[in-house]
């Protein structure tokens, strides 16, 4: 079982070209148990507020912020005894490595969007491959964060939640509890 903190550095967010993919990096960080996600590069408000609405209605204590300087955030991950797990598709297959990640620490999972500069290679304690092909970061991310905690983020239930899905083998059933409101 996983005991430590997971959090998500996006690297590189450009606000015009990156707003639907670092929306779904958060959501996926959130979704599949990140506690937060960090993210750098143009500092974007509209995003920041967009996923502080999903928590507020979907429930949860995720947290999302900017910093504008990445190697502050590796080393001061580093400097307080963290974890850094860059997801590249030049790293290590993750089935042969995930054992080794400890299971007791916090975990800073890198993931980028333009080309990733050469010193975060060399900062993460493990750089890990989703497969050695080109492929989207949010796929590596949820991937990676299924490994790690084994299948059981996928039951996870966030605390607060407004709104809540009713599995159903057929159709749709969203619970919307008391306080809800729409913006619509």
């Amino acid at each position: 079982m996983f005991g430590g903190r997971i959090a998500v550095l996006r690297l590189s967010h450009r606000k015009e070209r990156d707003k639907r993919l670092t929306t779904h990096v958060m959501l996926t960080a959130r979704a599949f148990g990140a506690s937060e996600v960090i993210y750098t590069g143009d500092k974007d408000e509209k995003l920041e507020e967009k996923i502080r609405e999903v928590v507020k209605h979907w429930g949860g204590n995720f947290k999302v912020s900017y910093e504008a300087d990445y190697k502050r955030v590796l080393r001061e991950w580093k400097n307080s005894g963290g974890v850094i797990c860059h997801l590249t598709m030049y790293g290590i297959n993750v089935d042969e490595c995930i054992k080794e990640i400890p299971k007791d620490k916090n975990i800073l999972v890198v993931v980028g969007s333009e080309k990733v500069p050469r010193d975060v290679f060399d900062f993460a304690d493990f750089n890990i491959a989703v497969g050695h092909q080109p492929h989207s970061e949010v796929a590596a991310l949820a991937i990676f964060l299924d490994r790690l905690f084994d299948g059981k983020e996928l039951y996870l239930e966030f605390k607060n939640a407004l709104i809540r899905i009713i599995p159903m083998k057929k159709g749709k059933k969203v619970i919307k509890v008391s306080g809800f409101q729409s913006k619509a």
